[in-house]
């Protein structure tokens, strides 16, 4: 299999064969202090596993199945707060936007810029993030097949920046339910881009508490385990240390506690899957 194309983000270098990485984090900003102790015990897990890490944190969940849903503190405290963890902790930060007005002010703060799966096909904003400069990383819309996802990129990198990773979350199958298609990881390798596995997304109900999205956190292990066995060169999985008293998309969110295990067990399934492919 013909690896993806090498992005170097710092001192990280993703995809092209390098070692599996994380994006990880939890769904949304919740508080300062809850954020910065997440990105702390993540990297920590992530270091103790010896697989590059970008910490995720959303400054605002414009999607939220109800009115009522908690969104975040908003772009400005948002970012101010990233800003801390990304200099306090010498992390790479990823991040979503919404609006093309967003992009410039999260490039100033955050190392990859992150087009949400309903946004996928925006043209305005996926141009508005490749302008900046940043890693783009694009979602594959749940209502797209892979080999759409070749116009997506092809308008992130007409406009002149050629930093992206595609992402797979899953694709809808009839009303609140969502598979993942396994052919779709060789599908979007020959894109030639980094491709990432959004687990938790991946299991999620979407709208299945009516007021809210469900979620089968029960399955994010087999299939986190069959994405990387596929090939992936990273995984995205949203974390939480109490899933219960998330305020966005518990239902779906790994709890921290299984984190090092599950990492454990990836990192040694990609190494054979990377001898594999050298041969």
């Amino acid at each position: 299999m013909t690896p993806t194309r090498e992005i170097a983000l710092g001192s990280l270098r993703l995809g092209g064969g390098n070692p599996l990485f994380l994006i990880a984090g939890p769904c949304v900003i919740e508080a300062e202090a809850h954020a910065r102790k997440m990105a702390e015990q993540v990297a920590r897990i992530a270091g103790d596993a010896g697989l590059p890490f970008i910490f995720k944190a959303s400054y605002d969940k414009a999607n939220r199945s109800s009115v009522k849903g908690f969104r975040g503190p908003g772009l400005r405290e948002g970012l101010r707060i990233l800003e801390k963890i990304k200099s306090e902790l010498k992390l790479p930060v990823l991040t979503d936007i919404h609006e093309p007005a967003q992009a410039e002010p999260a490039a100033q703060v955050c190392d990859v810029l992150q087009v949400p799966a309903f946004l996928s096909r925006q043209t305005d904003l996926l141009v508005a993030a490749a302008k900046t400069g940043r890693v783009v990383n694009v979602k594959k819309a749940q209502f797209l097949a892979p080999w759409d996802m070749s116009n997506v990129v092809e308008k992130v990198a007409n406009a002149g920046n050629d930093q992206i990773i595609v992402t797979e979350r899953g694709a809808s199958f009839g009303y609140q339910n969502l598979v993942v298609d396994m052919r779709s990881f060789p599908i979007l390798r020959k894109l030639g881009y980094p491709v990432v596995f959004d687990v938790t997304h991946s299991v999620q109900i979407p709208g299945g508490q009516g007021h809210a999205s469900g979620g089968q956190p029960e399955f994010i292990e087999p299939l986190a385990r069959a994405g990387v066995a596929a090939g992936v060169d990273g995984i995205f999985l949203e974390t939480h240390d109490n899933p219960a008293a998330s305020l966005s998309d518990g239902a779906n969110a790994l709890p921290l506690s299984q984190l090092a295990g599950l990492l454990a067990r990836l990192k040694e399934l990609a190494a054979l899957v990377r001898r594999w492919e050298k041969t």
